[in-house]
């Protein structure tokens, strides 16, 4: 029992360092080849909004809150593929053999 609370510990600590590296990591996304790039952090979070000058008409604002978004979206599916990938191996040692792999009974 002492053995299996000691994996469950290691797992936990192993979880939350994952989750603050991705806090801190940043990832960019972009639209319209370019004219505006949104930066997130792997947690989602948005951190910056580059618009170029060239993005902007004030005749179509309506193609750049487009383009905003796109870029904001296109940050966050990059977020998401990071943490995916940071935290698969962990939610892995929960999930398929999962808790049942710790031994736990009915998992």
């Amino acid at each position: 029992m002492q053995q299996l609370l000691q994996q469950a510990q290691k797992m936990q600590q192993d979880l939350m360092a994952a989750q603050e590296e991705l806090a801190r990591t940043q990832v960019k996304g972009s639209a319209g080849g370019g004219l505006v790039t949104a930066t997130v952090s792997g947690a989602g979070e948005l951190l910056a909004l580059e618009i170029s000058p060239e993005a902007v008409d004030p005749e179509d604002t309506e193609t750049l809150g487009d383009l905003i978004v796109a870029a904001v979206r296109d940050a966050n599916r990059a977020a998401a593929e990071l943490a995916s990938k940071a935290m698969g191996p962990l939610a892995q040692g929960l999930g398929g053999g999962g808790l049942g792999g710790l031994g736990l009974p009915g998992m």
